[in-house]
Formats: C-alpha cells, sequence, structure tokens
C-alpha cells in the first residue's frame, strides 16, 4: 500500500475527533437558529429532524433487523423524548443567545450524573452548576428572557430521560439501529407540529439545502465522529472533553450569530462547565457519554 492510500485508510484521533463533534453540532444549531426568521423555531425543528431521520436511515438501514415488541417498547419513549427536547430546544434558541441555551440545557445531563449521590463533593458541583444558573436567571439581572431560560432547563430534563431511556435501548440494540429508529419517531413529533405551523410553505431549494446541512452537522457527522472517539477514548475522558460544549457553543453564536455574552453569562457558562468537568473526573460510575448511549447522548438539542 503507497504511502497516500494508507493516509486515506489512517483513523481519526479520538481527540480531533470528539472536538470536530462538538464544533458541528453547535456549528448546525447556529445554522438551524440563522433559519428561524424564515422558518420559526419550529419549522426549522421539523426539517433538521426529518432529514436527520432519512439520513440515519440510509446510513443504518435498521429494517434489516426484526424488531421486537420489547425493543419497541422501550424505542417508543426514547424517540418521542428526542422529539420533544428538540423542540424544546429550538423553541429556547428563540429567546435566548445558542451560548446560554447549551449550558443551561446541560444541567439535565449533569443533575443526572450527581442524582442521588450523599457525597460532599457532589454536592459542591451541584451548588456550582446553581450559581452559573443564578446568573443566567432573569432575577438577577441578566435580561435574558424568563420563557427561554425555563425552555432551555426543559430541553435539559428531556436530555436527561433521552440519556436513560439511551441506555436501556442501547442493551437491546445497536447504537446505530437505535438512533436511526428513535430519529424517525422523533420526526413524528417534530414533522407534523413544522406543519401545523406552516413553517413548510416558505420553503424554497436554498432552505432546503441549508436544512439538510443542519440535519448533517447536528446528526450525522457528529455521531460518526462521536463514534470514532469512544471506540478510543475511556468515557470519563469523553465526557470531559464535551463539557466544552457549552463554551463551543457561546463562540459558535458570537462568530456566526453575532451574540455577545456578558461578562456575567460568560461566567455562568464557565461555571457550569467546571462543574460538568468536575462531576465527569469525580464521578463512581459510568460517566455521560460511555456505556449505554447510543448516538446523540451528548449532543443535547
Amino acid at each position: 500500500m503507497n504511502p497516500e492510500t494508507r493516509a486515506a485508510h489512517r483513523p481519526i484521533p479520538p481527540i480531533p475527533a470528539i472536538l470536530g463533534a462538538i464544533v458541528s453540532v453547535q456549528g448546525g444549531a447556529a445554522l438551524a437558529k440563522g433559519l428561524f426568521p424564515v422558518l420559526g423555531a419550529i419549522g426549522t425543528c421539523g426539517l433538521r429532524v426529518g432529514f436527520s431521520a432519512l439520513i440515519l436511515v440510509a446510513a443504518f438501514r435498521p429494517w434489516r433487523r426484526r424488531t421486537t415488541a420489547a425493543e419497541w417498547r422501550v424505542l417508543v419513549p426514547y424517540g418521542l423524548v428526542l422529539g420533544m427536547m428538540n423542540l424544546v430546544f429550538y423553541l429556547s434558541l428563540s429567546r435566548i443567545p445558542l451560548g446560554l441555551a447549551v449550558t443551561l440545557e446541560f444541567v439535565g445531563p449533569l443533575g443526572l450524573a450527581v442524582f442521588g449521590s450523599r457525597r460532599a463533593v457532589d454536592v459542591a458541583w451541584v451548588l456550582l452548576a446553581a450559581a452559573g444558573i443564578a446568573l443566567i436567571t432573569p432575577w438577577a439581572g441578566s435580561g435574558v428572557d424568563a420563557l427561554g431560560v425555563l425552555l432551555a432547563l426543559g430541553a435539559g430534563a428531556c436530555w436527561a430521560a433521552y440519556i436513560l431511556l439511551g441506555g436501556r435501548v442501547s442493551r437491546m440494540m445497536s447504537g446505530g439501529d437505535a438512533v436511526a429508529i428513535g430519529m424517525v419517531i422523533a420526526s413524528v413529533v417534530a414533522v407534523p407540529a413544522a406543519v401545523a405551523t406552516g413553517g413548510f410553505l416558505r420553503l424554497t431549494p436554498g432552505l432546503v439545502a441549508a436544512a439538510i446541512g443542519v440535519a448533517l452537522l447536528s446528526s450525522a457527522i457528529p455521531y460518526t465522529l462521536e463514534m470514532v472517539a469512544l471506540k478510543a477514548l475511556p468515557a470519563r475522558t469523553f465526557g470531559i472533553l464535551m463539557s466544552l460544549e457549552p463554551a463551543m457553543a457561546a463562540v459558535a453564536g458570537w462568530i456566526f450569530l453575532h451574540e455577545v455574552l456578558s461578562p456575567k453569562q460568560c461566567l455562568a457558562v464557565a461555571l457550569v462547565i467546571a462543574a460538568s468537568t468536575g462531576a465527569t473526573l469525580t464521578s463512581s460510575r459510568p460517566t455521560q457519554g460511555g456505556e449505554g448511549e447510543p448516538g446523540e447522548g451528548w449532543q443535547g438539542g
């Protein structure tokens, strides 16, 4: 094999792969928000989820295996939660900056990581994250839309439920099949909602192409890169790297959407990142994004 062929077949190193996944997800979210003025948040979400379902089904062809009744009993709520998570997250994005929305959404997996723990260190991480959230809340004088904050926290709650359900699904079937079927079920939630709001009535070929780009950046590309990273990185390392996602969201919002966070809001993002990283480092159980989590477990909305 000549050097060019060996280079072409060389696998992507795991850390660049996971960093690429983070950039892809937040770039996709920024692109999606750019479509809101024309399609609306729900219309954009419907297109993103619908095209993601088509791409993932084509990639993994889940129809080749027979899905049992027991698997469907877990897959259906898994997919419905995935659809709701995307809808609620996109609605939050329509009201607050991308960096803040992702920061608030991170409270879901963080809370799940320390839930039920009585260790003082885990209480400290919760208090650190709570301090960050307190800086963003409207009553702290942040000027952030109150409903947008609540919607982002709701998306975080959906994310925690999604991780729990994803763990159950992954013990029954492969991650690729699970996320493909789950996205199809999610489209049953998101696509009719988009049709009902009239978002699809303003579609043009350019908007369709942009929506396909959102689906690729938000689902297909990061899913592939995360799988590369998960094969080579310990779950704890994977979780620490994924804790950088709120910071990347803030950067993507600044570069692509001209959303400039105040010093207080930047401090809030930093506190939540520190809490998530600390919880990952000191966790005594599998880290989020590790064992038993198919596909988009770390991608949030």
